[in-house]
């Protein structure tokens, strides 16, 4: 008898119809092997959101809290465009004198990064 294949979302189906036929949530938890909390976060999001929201997600972060604002980076490229010869001690200062204030200025190496990306 060969072995029966069933992905994430058949499964994730059957877990949620089971429930839907009124059996409890720790006693389908525990069969299918999963914490409650998972439990609960699976059929909480099938009863706002449907069928759809048993599909896997996406794991990729919303933002890079790191990363440099884009205005920035185009003024670090457009400078270095224009002055070939300079490096990123005196593009960093330039941006030190241009945006004194307004926001967070990047450090030399952030500067550096740009300029090698």
């Amino acid at each position: 008898m060969p072995w029966r294949e069933c992905s994430v979302m058949e499964e994730r189906l059957r877990f949620v119809a089971r429930l839907l036929d009124g059996e409890g949530m720790s006693e389908v938890c525990r069969e299918f092997g999963i914490s409650r909390k998972t439990g609960y976060k699976i059929f909480n999001r099938y009863r706002q959101e449907g069928l759809e929201a048993l599909c896997d997600r996406s794991r990729r972060p919303v933002r890079y809290a790191n990363q440099l604002p884009d205005q920035i980076e185009r003024l670090v490229v457009e400078t270095k465009r224009e002055k070939p010869h300079w490096g990123a001690r005196k593009i960093r200062e330039l941006l030190v004198r241009k945006l004194a204030g307004d926001m967070r200025i990047p450090a030399r190496s952030t500067v550096h990064a740009v300029l090698d990306r």
